[in-house]
C-alpha cells in the first residue's frame, strides 16, 4: 500500500487526504485532524520512515517552518509537496504573475522564505490563492451577513476551488512533475465585489451595500488581502502537470456548491 503522510490536516490537506483515501492510500497527518502528535518525534518519524510521499500545509510559524526545522532531515529522498501562497507575489498592481516572477516582496516575507526553503529541498511547491469550497465560500459570508463590497475599482484577485487543488496535487502525483512552484488558480482573476454579487444572485439576497475599507470595519488581515492587486497565471500546471480547473471561474464553483446544499 502507498503511503503519504500529511504535516497539518486542515481544510485542503484534509480533503486531500480523504481522495488519497479514496484511492487506496494509507494516510499519516499531523494537525488537529490527524492521527499523529507534531511535536511526538518517535511517532512521526517511523510514520516518515515508511512513506514515500509528503505533503506540508504547515503555514510559518515565528519567522520559520516548522517542519523543515524539525524534521527536515528526515525527509530524505521523498516525494515532497508543499501548499504555498499566491501572497508571495506581493501586490502586481493587477498585473499578471506566474512562476517566474519574483517572490519576497509582498507581506507575506516569511512565507515566501518558506517557500524558497521548500524549493531548496526538492519540493513540487504549489502555490494558492484565495480558497474556497463547501462550508467555506461567499456563500455562507452572504447568509451570515458578513459579506462586504468594498469600492475599490480595478481591483482584482484570483481564487480556487479546494477540489481543484486537491486535482492539482494528484496530478503532480501521478505525472511525477518536476520539482518546482505551480499556480493553481482558476481561470478568471475578478473582484471579490463580482464574487458577492453573485452569491447574493444564487441566494436571492439583496447584495451589501458599497463601502469603503474604513466604513467596512475590516480587519487587519482583510485590509491585507485588498491591499495587493494580481492575476495570477495557471499555463504552467495546465502545461506540466495535464491539470485544468473543473471551475474555471467563480461562477462554476459558486453554482455547484449551491447545487450541493
Amino acid at each position: 500500500m502507498a503511503r503519504l503522510f500529511i504535516f497539518g490536516l486542515g481544510y485542503t490537506a484534509g480533503r486531500f487526504a480523504q481522495e488519497m483515501r479514496g484511492r487506496g492510500w494509507h494516510v499519516d497527518a499531523t494537525g488537529s485532524a490527524g492521527n499523529l502528535d507534531f511535536s511526538d518525534a518517535d511517532a512521526v518519524g517511523a510514520a516518515l520512515a515508511d512513506a514515500s510521499h509528503v505533503l506540508s500545509s504547515v503555514p510559518p510559524s515565528d519567522g520559520s517552518d516548522a517542519v523543515l526545522d524539525k524534521y527536515g532531515d528526515a525527509l530524505g529522498d521523498k516525494w515532497l509537496g508543499y501548499l504555498s501562497s499566491t501572497g508571495v507575489y506581493g501586490d502586481a498592481q493587477g498585473a499578471w504573475v506566474d512562476e517566474s516572477s519574483p517572490i519576497g516582496g509582498g507581506r507575506r516575507t516569511a512565507r515566501a522564505q518558506c517557500d524558497a526553503r521548500w524549493l531548496d529541498v526538492g519540493a513540487r511547491v504549489f502555490r494558492l490563492p484565495g480558497i474556497y469550497g463547501p462550508g467555506r465560500s461567499a456563500l455562507e459570508r452572504v447568509e451570515v451577513g458578513k459579506a462586504h463590497r468594498i469600492d475599490l475599482p480595478g481591483q482584482v484577485f484570483s481564487r480556487v476551488h479546494v477540489d481543484d487543488i486537491v486535482a492539482g496535487v494528484v496530478a503532480a502525483i501521478e505525472t511525477d512533475a518536476p520539482q518546482g512552484p505551480y499556480n493553481l488558480s482558476d481561470d478568471l482573476p475578478t473582484s471579490q465585489n463580482a464574487v458577492i454579487e453573485e452569491a447574493c444572485r444564487l441566494l436571492g439576497i439583496a447584495p451589501p451595500p458599497l463601502q469603503s475599507i474604513e466604513e467596512a470595519r475590516l480587519s487587519p488581515m482583510a485590509r491585507g488581502f485588498y491591499a495587493e492587486n494580481r492575476r495570477v497565471a495557471n499555463g504552467k500546471a495546465k502545461r506540466v502537470l495535464g491539470w485544468a480547473p473543473s471551475f474555471p471561474t467563480y461562477r462554476e464553483g459558486l453554482a455547484a456548491l449551491t447545487a450541493r446544499a
